[in-house]
């Protein structure tokens, strides 16, 4: 039986010295899949405070858009967009017609 040292080491995984908290790794590889390296602390600060499923959407949203050229606005865009949905929706449960 292997120890796990021994396993990392055989698979050389470096620890991103970046990441302490996985929201931290969350907002890093969100925006190496956005191509937007600029803006990395918001991505890092919305990963701790936004609710992970909606900028999961939205993530998914836009790296299948194959033509989308400024994919950090397209991500707020959506955000926002979801955003307002789930806002509306909980109005609609809170008040509904008669």
């Amino acid at each position: 039986m292997n120890d796990i040292s021994e396993l990392i080491k055989k698979k050389k995984i470096i620890r991103d010295p970046r990441n302490s908290y996985e929201y931290q790794a969350y907002g890093n590889k969100l925006a190496e899949d956005l191509s937007d390296q600029a803006h990395r602390a918001l991505y890092i600060r919305m990963a701790k405070n936004e609710d992970r499923n909606l900028m999961e959407m939205a993530r998914i949203y836009v790296t299948s858009q194959e033509k989308a050229t400024t994919k950090g606005k397209l991500f707020m865009w959506k955000m926002k967009q979801l955003k307002d949905a789930k806002k509306e929706s909980a109005n609609k449960l809170n008040n509904p017609q008669k």
